[in-house]
């Protein structure tokens, strides 16, 4: 159909702008799609990054020479499969989960695609476990900094887990956090949606480190109107 019969609906034409994108420049992918479907089937949240992002995030973890990737929110699993595949021999990720449900589903899915060699699940609070490697790292001369961090969890934790991980990772580190934009919301500052006072909040800690050098890009496709944040480690 041309854009124009349905540029009057921007959802609709964001939509088929996808399908088009994920036909031309993606192939089929039976375990991947296998991973969406039983994280449907299992009646997780349809809220995993779309096929186009996901290989984004792939590319992204492959041009960093990531060997150490950190996920926070693993949901399916889908995301996870597309980071893992990133890595080289050696490599590894580890991806932090709060429900048994998700974690359950994420796990087969990882097997499924014939990586569990290279992904750890940790069940449990984030901020938990990542106070855990917070000690570690002071404990270990040998511990290895993380190379990536792709932040995908509750939004209101997303100022305390950029607290908690910054530490854990290394000058170059690359950061990427999803659904920062939140279809506009984003620029109300007398929202009382926690979700976006919370993306809020982690913009202006992102603004005001030196550490960092930041920036975000707004997306539309399949799945509406959002954005992503991205962000350089300089120093510690």
């Amino acid at each position: 159909m041309p854009s124009s019969q349905i540029a009057d609906n921007p959802e609709e034409l964001w939509a088929a702008v996808d399908s088009y994108l994920d036909k031309l420049l993606l192939s089929p992918d039976p375990l991947l799609q296998q991973a969406l479907d039983a994280s449907n089937a299992a009646g997780l949240p349809a809220i995993s990054v779309s096929p186009l992002q996901g290989k984004l995030l792939q590319i992204m973890a492959q041009a960093q020479s990531a060997r150490r990737i950190l996920e926070i929110g693993a949901l399916g699993g889908y995301s996870t499969i597309h980071l893992a595949r990133a890595l080289p021999t050696g490599g590894r990720l580890i991806t932090l989960e709060l429900e048994p449900r998700h974690a359950e589903v994420a796990l087969a899915n990882i097997a499924r695609a014939g990586l569990s060699h290279a992904v750890t699940l940790r069940l449990g609070p984030a901020l938990d476990y990542l106070l855990q490697l917070q000690a570690e790292r002071r404990a270990s001369f040998n511990f290895e900094p993380f190379d990536m961090v792709f932040l995908d969890a509750d939004k209101p934790g997303y100022p305390h887990y950029l607290a908690a991980f910054l530490p854990l990772c290394r000058p170059g580190t690359l950061i990427l956090a999803d659904n920062v934009i939140r279809e506009g919301k984003v620029i109300d500052a007398s929202s009382s949606d926690p979700n976006v006072q919370g993306v809020r909040e982690f913009l202006q800690m992102l603004a005001d480190d030196p550490r960092l050098s930041s920036a975000a890009v707004q997306s539309v496709g399949s799945k509406g109107y959002d954005g992503f944040s991205i962000s350089r480690v300089l120093s510690l």
